[in-house]
């Protein structure tokens, strides 16, 4: 994978010398985000220009569009690898530098396609879309930057217990560029900004039963340890602290391990799990171009309105969980999924799914599906967890054919997926997808 990594970076480093402007096409989650930064930031160090857009997914008139700009080399970061019929038609050089399942299409001439999926690597826990695009960098000795791959892969859930695979090998290019470090400690969020309670109850990975999404829960917890809950855990003794650390792994032990941070970093970024959650609320409001701006550099009024929209943005997940705790999912005999109309909800229904499942507010031994309508059509997204994807199940796969039957479009990994597809159609894509899962799990 190395090798077809350092070939993308040759065709970089030509379009460099040439003098062009690079186009740069990325998602706009926090992985896409980081993907995206990590290739500017090498440009911009080179002198390159670059002309960047984050989108919320790549879709056919998009790359129509995209088709008739006059560019001589368009990377795909995050995204790409479902599309490789279409981009091999552009005229031009075009770098994949992606994570998802692939296409199952021989690619043009002119593409460069980085992906794990095609070296045996899994892509849903070894590699995220910025450790892709980092790799195609990272040739032009741009080890500095390996920590924004690795905040991506905080993005899309790959650090929580240790980076394995090709994140490992991006995460030693960190430690021996000397800006990156890894230390013991809790693994909660907000530890320098807000209350006890508050960082608690904001805590979504590794999640804490009883206390992650309940506010009234993590007060009470910290009551009956006797600890202040308006005070900030920068601010706790150090007894205290151990008090915390005690109690919260009778909870959860994976609360405490591994904190990965770049000190010289602005301190409310230092963080790398952190500064992902910065970047996915980013994502989450529409705010691509907040996101991707701390990340090449600015700070100040910008990191102070990316901050305002984490605390908006968690407050959301906050009432998702408790309309969740309420409702319930509607089940199925192997999939449950959960359907709102709700603005605010059907924005982030993944990342509520996703949630659900690790609080043990909903079954564990089923995927579950988030279905929000767009007007005619419907948005999916599906989770699962690494023990079912053990058991057979691949959700990237059983969307891909499950949409396939109505013109829509399907894909992702095996633990995590999305799809489109008519509103008309929903119920018998559920009954699809639910068919298709048990087939994977009895084969």
């Amino acid at each position: 994978m190395l090798n077809r990594a350092n070939e993308a970076c040759d065709v970089i480093q030509k379009h460099i010398k040439n003098e062009e402007i690079i186009r740069i096409i990325s998602h706009n989650d926090a992985d896409g985000i980081s993907a995206a930064a990590v290739i500017a930031n090498a440009l911009k160090e080179e002198g390159a220009q670059f002309h960047t857009t984050i989108i919320p997914r790549l879709k056919p008139d998009i790359i129509r569009e995209l088709r008739k700009e006059k560019y001589n080399l368009f990377i795909f970061s995050d995204m790409g690898s479902a599309y490789l019929k279409e981009l091999s038609a552009f005229k031009s050089d075009v770098i994949i530098a992606d994570h998802h399942q692939v296409e199952d299409y021989e690619a043009g001439e002119n593409i460069t396609h980085v992906n794990p999926h095609l070296f045996g690597i899994d892509g849903s826990k070894d590699l995220s879309g910025a450790g892709s695009s980092y790799l195609t960098i990272r040739n032009m000795k741009k080890e500095h930057l390996a920590y924004f791959a690795l905040i991506g892969a905080f993005g899309d859930m790959q650090g929580q217990n240790g980076f394995t695979g090709v994140n490992e090998l991006i995460l030693n290019d960190g430690l021996e560029a000397g800006n990156l470090e890894i230390h013991e400690g809790l693994k909660i969020v907000s530890k320098n900004s807000e209350p006890l309670f508050k960082s608690l109850a904001y805590t979504f990975s590794p999640a804490l039963p009883g206390i992650t999404g309940d506010l009234e829960g993590a007060t009470a917890f910290l009551e009956k340890i006797g600890l202040s809950y308006g005070i900030k855990f920068s601010d706790l003794e150090g007894e205290e602290r151990d008090i915390l650390k005690d109690e919260l792994i009778k909870i959860n032990p994976e609360i405490f391990g591994n904190v990965y941070t770049v000190p010289k970093e602005n301190k409310k970024l230092s963080d790398l799990e952190e500064y992902s959650y910065i970047l996915d609320a980013c994502g989450k409001n529409k705010k691509f171009g907040l996101g991707l701006s701390i990340a090449i550099g600015e700070r100040d009024k910008a990191l102070d309105v990316a901050l305002d929209l984490q605390r908006k943005y968690r407050d959301q997940l906050i009432k998702g969980l408790e309309w969740v705790k309420k409702e319930g999912a509607m089940q199925l005999d192997n999939i449950q999924y959960l359907y709102s109309e709700d603005k605010v909800l059907k924005s982030i229904l993944g990342t509520i799914a996703s949630i659900s499942i690790s609080t043990k507010l909903i079954d564990s031994n089923k995927p579950v599906i988030g279905i929000s309508r767009l007007v005619n059509d419907i948005k999916i997204s599906g989770r699962t967890t690494r023990e079912m994807v053990d058991k057979g199940v691949n959700l990237g796969k059983a969307f891909n054919d499950a949409s396939a039957n109505f013109q829509g479009q399907g894909g992702g990994h095996d633990i995590a997926a999305g799809a489109m597809v008519p509103y008309e159609s929903m119920d018998n894509f559920l009954n699809i997808v639910n068919d298709i899962i048990e087939h994977q799990i009895n084969s």
